[in-house]
């Protein structure tokens, strides 16, 4: 080992008087810093709960560009005064532990290596690290009881020595890709909830439901016939409300003043017949709610529904035919995992996550057997084609990129003729747009999963065919964040060797470099995630082909076509850190 990075990684130096930062002020780049530039604060001491970390690492992440934009009106800041109370980016942070307050003795040691998961919860009230709270574009900051007295006792999560920094920051969006695919739909009625089953009026036939239906604590009925009102008081101890008839345009005001506007934890329509109507009821989903549509004949039309929910909210939509109500629900149903042997569509797959998407799928064994990845930019496509070709060749898969800014290209054709007419078993959406998100819809098959990765917000509707959910089994999901499980789910993988984060990287920079690595991340400079390393203030912002051409010991300890890896991080460090 080089003896400036023993002395890096053993605490082997003083620490400096002053730590430059990046605070932020208001929304815009040009609130972040001071006249363009990091400001120097002085070195904190820890006091008896706090431990004093040195940041290695940050990934800069597209999830920070809705902060600069938003500014202090961001969902996670509450309208908080920036200019007044500041905060900093940098949510995907690694750390070093460099002293260790009198409480926290058992807890903590000085050397030791922890991520961060930001998505952090106190008395069940969001807060974030790189949000609420102030993140990690600071050399060394104080963390204390605003992550350690949150509801889980584990957000920071210590890291194994064999990773390295670079991978330890991209744990925090990888496990944002692997939440993606575990299940956060809830899949049975709730506890206590307000139910609604609306339907049938005009039906010979005779419903059930096995598992369930002894679950919540309030039942509302409406248009419905006697063999259903029997069914519920014979099987719950729910209180059951008669609504009678009840019209498509009566819909909202009956969830108002039922619901206290928060809309119902489950709502199961029996033999719809009208789109509209599954549109109206589709609003009053409450948050993690359900929509069950039972029948076996196909609606009139498209139903309204609202994406950004499915992905912010997780409102799920599942159904089944026949008359066994409860069929619908539960995980053998509804899957989160990818087909195994499927074909995979990932649209706007050659973005930074995007591309995680698409290597997390060339990895998974057995996993899909074909990989289609759509984009509309040439480069980011053949970054993708770099990285992705040698890891399908690997593992016996196909890859196969699409630029869908082609007016010629029928991406509809093409799964086709891939599929040999079953279409897709998965898609994943990883652009927040409402069209694409509609028109991926017409991509999947019998049985399949759409996936809304990326968030459009809230009240942003689409037009989709909703007799798939119940005449085919396709499922809508999505995700927002992830977990402290998440988390160590890519740390271990990454650790065994089954995960390759530093795939993801495309540019690196030292601090002084934070705000012109955000500029780029938001003009799509890079094919890729940005690493900026604090602690190589003097780092210029380049590619990793430019890091390569201009640092040779670097590139000696580079992998193919110019990939991060743990050995070319520790050559940087013995380069650029300065240790006076």
């Amino acid at each position: 080992m080089d003896d400036k990075f023993r002395k890096y990684i053993e605490l082997d130096y003083s620490l400096p008087e002053k730590v430059m930062g990046w605070n932020m002020y208001g929304a815009g780049l040009e609130n972040v810093g001071r006249g363009g530039k990091p400001e120097l604060f002085a070195m904190p001491k820890p006091g008896p709960d706090q431990i004093l970390v040195r940041v290695d690492a940050v990934g800069l992440c597209f999830s920070d560009v809705k902060l600069v934009k938003q500014g202090g009106q961001h969902p996670k800041l509450y309208n908080r005064d920036l200019s007044v109370e500041p905060t900093r980016l940098g949510h995907e942070a690694a750390f070093t532990v460099i002293k260790v307050g009198e409480n926290l003795q058992g807890r903590f040691t000085p050397g030791q290596k922890l991520a961060i998961q930001p998505d952090i919860y106190v008395n069940k009230v969001a807060t974030a690290y790189g949000y609420t709270i102030p993140g990690g574009l600071i050399q060394y900051h104080l963390v204390g009881k605003e992550i350690f007295d949150a509801d889980d006792p584990n957000y920071l999560i210590p890291v194994q020595s064999n990773l390295g920094y670079s991978e330890s920051a991209l744990t925090e969006p990888w496990a944002c890709v692997e939440a993606a695919y575990t299940q956060r739909r809830r899949l049975t009625p709730l506890d206590g909830g307000l139910m609604w089953i609306n339907g049938p009026q005009d039906s010979g036939k005779t419903f059930t439901f096995e598992i369930g239906l002894e679950k919540p604590g309030k039942i509302f009925l409406s248009n419905t016939n006697p063999q259903i009102l029997e069914l519920v008081r014979s099987q719950s101890q729910a209180e059951v409300i008669e609504v009678g008839a009840l019209a498509e345009e009566q819909i909202a005001v009956f969830a108002q003043e039922n619901t206290h506007e928060k809309g119902f934890d489950d709502i199961i329509l029996l033999e719809p017949k009208n789109s509209e109507l599954v549109s109206e009821a589709a609003k009053q989903i409450a948050f993690r709610g359900t929509l069950n549509i039972v029948s076996d004949e196909p609606l009139d039309g498209l139903v309204v529904i609202d994406a950004g929910r499915i992905h912010y909210h997780y409102t799920t939509y599942i159904g089944t035919t026949g008359t066994e109500i409860s069929a619908a629900y539960g995980e053998e149903r509804n899957r989160s995992e990818l087909m195994d042997g499927g074909l995979l569509v990932v649209v706007g797959g050659a973005g930074p996550m995007g591309q995680m998407h698409v290597q997390r799928s060339l990895e998974l064994v057995p996993g899909p057997k074909t990989v289609v990845v759509t984009d509309i930019n040439d480069e980011r496509l053949q970054a993708l084609r770099q990285t992705g070709d040698p890891i399908a060749e690997k593992n016996g898969k196909q890859l196969i990129l699409v630029n869908t800014g082609n007016e010629n290209v029928d991406l509809v054709g093409i799964i086709r003729e891939l599929s040999g007419g079953k279409m897709a078993e998965d898609v994943v959406v990883c652009v927040p747009n409402a069209k694409l998100m509609e028109n991926a819809a017409l991509l999947l098959g019998k049985d399949g999963m759409l996936n809304f990765f990326a968030g459009v917000p809230n009240g942003t509707t689409i037009q989709i065919d909703l007799n798939n959910i119940f005449l085919n089994n396709i499922q809508l999901t999505g995700t927002s964040g992830s977990s402290v499980f998440d988390q160590k789910t890519v740390m271990s993988k990454a650790t065994s060797g089954a995960l390759s984060p530093n795939l993801s990287v495309a540019a690196i920079g030292g601090l002084k470099q934070a705000v012109a690595g955000m500029d780029a991340m938001m003009a799509g400079t890079f094919t890729g995630k940005i690493i900026i390393y604090p602690q190589l203030e003097d780092l210029p912002l380049l590619s990793l082909a430019g890091i390569a051409e201009n640092y040779p010991k670097v590139a000696e300890k580079m992998g193919p076509n110019h990939t991060w890896t743990r050995e070319a991080e520790k050559v940087l460090i013995e380069e650029f850190w300065k240790n006076e």
